[in-house]
Formats: structure tokens, C-alpha cells, sequence
């Protein structure tokens, strides 16, 4: 890893110092594939509020000199949104026995350094420390593998979730309305849930 990137952690209230420019981040990284989310930084910093509301969420944040390159979320799922709890709940899955793994994001120019497990790992670690937490998981949004807006170069990270031990649940979706790059109006997305059991995250 490049010795000018560093990773930091933050809990809590203690990430709102970070949320400009994290919000700013994510809805540069969101507009590409394949989110392709027409959003702003204004709504990123009010939905990233959520996340101080708890001292048990994980922000993990990468900088290069000190600029926020990457970052990623965590938190409880019982303090997630409510899309993602009923995905469980219709499992019979409690709530209280899953870190919701929220979204990663990283600028092109520092992918391929091993940050993408660093979050992961950090993620894992601190759900773990939480101690009665039994899966982590996290959402990815569903799209066709012949989509006419997926880029020439698009790599998925399927295999790249599958070597951490994600396994994907066909039966989890979760509907998010959201607008799309160059769209008026929202319309619902399809996201399908994956899933590891923590145990064997160790």
C-alpha cells in the first residue's frame, strides 16, 4: 500500500467531523456503475447523520494526504434502515444478531491496494467486538450482466465478496427508490442481500 495513504476509524459522533467530505465522495463514486445514482452531497451528509446516532456504527476512512479517498459504514442492523431489517425479519432472522455492512467507496486511482479488505476487516473486527453479533452482511444493487450502460472495463466485485465468504441470498431483495444519472424522477431499485456468518469470519 502506497505510504501516503492512511486509514482511520471513527465510532459514533465522532465521525460528523468527516461527513463533508464523505458525502461528497459517495455521490461521486455512486453516479458511476452500477449505482448510477443521481444524488448529491447535501442528501449523502443527511442520510451519514443516521450513522452518529449510534456509538456502536464503524466509519472507516482512507486518506491520502488528507484528502478522504475511501471510506466505508457499519452499523447494527436494528439501526438501519427499515428495508434492510425486513429483508431479515421475513428470514426470521432478529435484527439484533446482524452488523449491516452499509456502503464502500474508493476512488478509482486507489483500487487494487488491499483497501476494499481493509474495510472488510475493520468491519468484521468491530462487529465482532459488539459480542452478540452472528452475520454480517450487506447490499448490492442487481443489475443485468448485458445492461447497455455497464462500462467495456466493468469489473464486478462478485468474486471479490464471494472470497470473503458473502454468499448472496436469491430470497433477500430490498427495494430502494432512488434517481437515476440523467432520470427526473426516482424509481425503485433492486438490491439482493449477501451473507456471512461472523463465526466464520475469524
Amino acid at each position: 500500500m502506497a505510504s501516503d495513504v492512511r486509514v482511520l476509524t471513527r465510532r459514533g459522533a465522532a465521525m460528523a467531523e468527516w461527513f463533508d467530505a464523505v458525502a461528497q465522495l459517495r455521490a461521486e463514486v455512486f453516479r458511476g456503475f452500477p449505482y448510477l445514482y443521481e444524488g448529491d452531497a447535501a442528501y449523502e451528509k443527511r442520510y451519514l447523520a443516521t450513522y452518529a446516532h449510534t456509538e456502536d456504527s464503524l466509519l472507516v476512512l482512507v486518506l491520502a494526504d488528507d484528502q478522504v479517498v475511501g471510506a466505508s459504514t457499519g452499523l447494527p442492523l436494528r439501526e438501519a434502515d427499515s428495508a434492510f431489517q425486513k429483508a431479515f425479519a421475513d428470514r426470521g432472522v432478529s435484527a439484533d444478531d446482524v452488523f449491516y455492512c452499509g456502503e464502500s467507496v474508493l476512488l478509482p486511482a486507489f483500487r487494487g491496494l488491499g483497501l476494499g479488505h481493509r474495510f472488510f476487516d475493520e468491519r468484521e473486527a468491530h462487529a465482532r467486538s459488539l459480542g452478540s453479533i452472528q452475520w454480517t452482511a450487506f447490499a448490492s444493487v442487481d443489475r443485468a450482466k448485458d445492461d447497455p450502460r455497464r462500462p467495456p472495463d466493468y469489473r464486478s466485485n462478485d468474486p471479490f465478496w464471494t472470497r470473503r465468504g458473502y454468499v448472496p441470498q436469491p430470497d433477500m431483495k430490498v427495494r430502494l427508490p432512488w434517481k437515476l444519472v440523467g432520470e427526473t424522477q426516482e424509481a425503485e431499485q433492486i438490491l439482493t442481500m449477501w451473507l456471512r456468518s461472523l463465526e466464520s469470519a475469524r
